[in-house]
């Protein structure tokens, strides 16, 4: 099968350059000519190649056959701008062939010659900038010596740098008149970037003999140069040093470095993976030959294979690794403002996004944004606003009465890991060894929503079907979330029953108060990937917020219209939020308005972070007061980040337009058209996992049940030992994905105890999913 992605290009054997020019007409095609001449002399045993991918000009004045003829090296241009262009991914990959082939054949060197300036288009139309950086290869920039070159020399600088490439030197001609040189080594040098300023090749010669001999003696005279010599034996030292730095990481790592939710006897040097880069969906990650971990170190194999990010680099990544649009909006945003001290003042980022998140958002209970940085934090933050307005309504004063105020929430829920939102979650592996924690809350149990050998079923917990009803099967997911029509079936009146006759018990048989229900709608992370029955969360909702003679003696007062009512309701979307299950926010598929949201995650794209912790003016209202400390004492030293908020701004835009541009449509096709005789799946219920691909392994013998519901692939596997979270049982299927024998590509992905979850980019190509469903299916059908 072939690669999903472009892998980049590392070898041992192989030293390999980018020629980038500033502009067009600076000379790349000459300084290509006096390398390639000058590495032929300090390697005399070795072979020096030229690549030009797509040439712009006529073939009797091609840019390959001047190296050629020039500096004797082999030379190959692998598309004539006049003829058929394949797509993008083809040339790069032919690229990546070429240089693998040159490994191949022994130690040398590679250099690849771009067209025109950083950000001249490709055939498709895509700066070069941004086609080439797959591949990643350190960069020769041959800057510009002409009138104005100083300017086009260091944007072409940034444009390379916010993107990720190492430029290792800078090389240009000396002019007299304009001293860019001078101007330019000491501004590279302070950016720890070697500048060479070298003679400038003779005036054209009216007879083409004249020409061609002038020329042979300049190449012939500037390559002995004592400072090309001494670029040359440095360009060496740091491929070596490059490739020595990889093979050490890992190791250095492992002594050093603590890492989160990781028991430490477990790993190992050889286990920890090295990234050397990202992109798209893809982490370009280290390996001895390139593609088999447990084979000898080789020279010819590339020492860098593509790792789908499997997790969404903890469900944060969507809209690709090293986005551009991201990176640029994230410079604009430090070179404007860096950060800002936000309290009592206001910044364009800051309310730009909080107006489009409200917008976006579209819940009409929503008013006011509140920045931190995380989504622990921001769930924190959203439990302080619950407690406070349900303590504000109803009189509570913890120091007289001495009763703790409590949440609700669901079974196998977590909503972080900083104090406050751990004590939200029941006691769990998560939590049983952190000695201040004290679990205040009560969690219900609950139907949960997977596919079983082809079926969807609604499956109350073992023991609990005389409160919730008997499982339920369903001919679609679509069947499963029309709330509206199974609310007139029998599980609605189980759900109301049970919800009703637990909240007496709590409150007035047992005298426990509570102050907020919180809910990670639709699909709890953390706990397992599990898809809780919609109808559920949804009933539970509608009880608590018609409850309030259960919370106060009280009659409910006239209240304006979208205030909370019974107890705020807490939506946890910081996983689930902003188009992971593809929509704006998964409380829509649960036909609710919370009160509070708590967006991360996906907030930025991925690339930065920062969380929105969005309220209802009710709640707002309960830190009105005549004291300071009836304010939300709650902040963060970034709080409202301009670089964040700008990013998210962003993302967010991006988000929403691709969806207004259908660029989803293919996936949703595969869900939503169907043929006459079956039932529909619906408008807004479809998965980035094709249905047939689900379908198949929910009837893997291995395999207990599926979910897949936007870009969230989650596979149960049977466990009979019932470990939960500290199962082992998904182990082996992380390893064969990570470990494919004889693939250049592989999976990297995390498991939830016995569970294994895949989760794809909002930007996610369909060959490369589908690609990944094969590996998979490879290993469990």
């Amino acid at each position: 099968m072939a690669a999903p992605s472009m892998g980049s290009a590392l070898w041992r054997s192989l030293r390999a350059y980018q020629v980038y020019g500033a502009n067009t007409d600076v000379g790349k095609t000459v300084m290509s000519t006096i390398l390639c001449k000058a590495m032929m002399r300090r390697f005399p045993d070795e072979k020096t190649w030229y690549i030009k991918p797509v040439s712009t000009g006529p073939q009797a004045e091609a840019d390959d056959r001047h190296v050629a003829r020039f500096s004797e090296s082999s030379t190959h241009c692998l598309f004539q701008f006049d003829q058929p262009i394949p797509p993008d991914s083809s040339i790069l990959q032919k690229i990546l062939s070429q240089l693998s082939s040159y490994a191949l054949t022994g130690r040398g060197t590679a250099f690849l010659e771009t067209a025109g300036g950083v950000h001249s288009p490709t055939p498709s139309g895509t700066s070069q900038a941004d086609f080439y950086r797959p591949l990643r290869l350190p960069v020769v920039l041959v800057a510009d010596h002409r009138l104005g070159g100083i300017s086009s020399s260091i944007s072409a600088f940034e444009s390379l740098h916010v993107r990720g490439y190492d430029i290792d030197f800078v090389l240009l001609f000396r002019d007299s008149r304009y001293q860019n040189d001078d101007y330019l080594s000491k501004y590279f040098q302070e950016h720890g970037i070697s500048t060479l300023s070298l003679p400038s090749p003779p005036a054209r010669r009216f007879h083409g003999q004249e020409d061609e001999e002038a020329m042979v003696e300049y190449y012939d005279r500037v390559t002995k140069l004592d400072e090309v010599g001494e670029m040359i034996s440095m360009s060496e030292a740091r491929h070596e040093a490059r490739v020595k730095s990889l093979e050490s990481m890992s190791s250095r790592a492992y002594k050093h470095i603590w890492y989160p939710f990781t028991q430490h006897r477990d790993i190992s040097p050889s286990s920890i993976m090295t990234v050397d880069s990202a992109h798209g969906d893809f982490f370009q990650t280290y390996r001895p030959d390139g593609l088999n971990p447990t084979a000898p170190p080789s020279k010819s194999s590339n020492l860098t294979r593509p790792t789908f990010d499997g997790s969404a680099s903890w469900w944060t990544q969507g809209l690709g690794h090293a986005n551009p649009k991201l990176s640029l909006s994230a410079a604009y945003a430090a070179g404007r403002y860096g950060h800002v001290m936000f309290p009592g003042g206001i910044h364009e980022p800051a309310l730009s996004l909080a107006e489009l998140l409200l917008h976006t958002l579209n819940n009409p209970r929503l008013q006011r944004v509140f920045y931190s940085d995380n989504g622990s934090s921001g769930m924190e933050i959203a439990i302080k606003m619950g407690l406070r307005a349900a303590a504000s309504r109803y009189g509570w004063d913890d120091e007289r009465n001495g009763k703790e105020v409590e949440i609700l929430g669901l079974k196998g829920s977590y909503h972080g890991d900083t104090l406050g939102a751990m004590d939200c979650s029941e006691p769990s592996a998560f939590n049983q060894k952190v000695q201040w924690y004290r679990g205040r809350g009560f969690w219900f149990d609950y139907p949960r929503v997977k596919m079983v050998k082809g079926i969807w079923v609604v499956q109350p917990p073992e023991g609990m079907e005389g409160e919730l009803g008997s499982e339920a099967t369903f001919a679609s997911l679509r069947e499963v979330f029309d709330i509206e029509s199974r609310k007139k079936g029998n599980n609605d009146a189980y759900y109301r029953k049970y919800i009703t006759n637990t909240l007496v018990k709590l409150i007035k048989d047992e005298g426990r108060r509570f102050g907020a229900l919180v809910i990670e709608p639709v699909v709890l992370g953390a706990g397992g990937m599990m898809l809780v029955d919609p109808l559920f969360q949804h009933t539970l909702v509608q009880v608590i917020r018609s409850a309030h003679c259960l919370f106060s003696p009280s009659p409910l007062p006239s209240l304006p219209p979208h205030t909370w009512t019974g107890l705020p309701i807490v939506a946890d979307e910081v996983f689930t939020g902003l188009y992971r299950l593809g929509r704006p926010t998964s409380s829509s598929f649960l036909a609710i308005h919370p009160d509070i949201s708590v967006h991360a995650k996906l907030l930025t794209g991925g690339l930065v972070p920062l969380c929105a912790t969005v309220a209802s003016e009710s709640v707002f209202e309960s830190f009105l007061g005549k004291e300071k400390s009836d304010a939300l004492l709650h902040g963060h030293s970034y709080t409202a980040h301009a670089v964040g908020c700008k990013v998210a701004e962003t993302a967010v835009k991006m988000m929403v337009g691709m969806e207004k541009k259908g660029a989803w449509e293919g996936f949703k096709k595969d869900w939503l058209d169907v043929p006459p005789h079956t039932s529909s799946t619906g408008p807004g219920i479809w998965s980035h996992w094709s249905r047939a691909f689900v379908n198949d392994l929910s009837y893997a013998e291995n395999v207990e049940g599926v979910i897949a519901i936007g870009s969230i692939l989650a596979i149960s596997l049977h466990d009979r030992t019932g470990a939960g979270y500290t199962s082992t049982a998904a182990n082996t299927l992380r390893e064969t994905l990570f470990n494919r024998s004889g693939a250049d590509w592989n999976v990297h992905s995390r498991v939830l105890g016995n569970v294994l979850y895949l989760m794809a980019s909002q930007t996610s190509k369909m060959e490369t999913l589908r690609s990944i469903e094969g590996a998979v299916r490879g290993a469990l059908l």
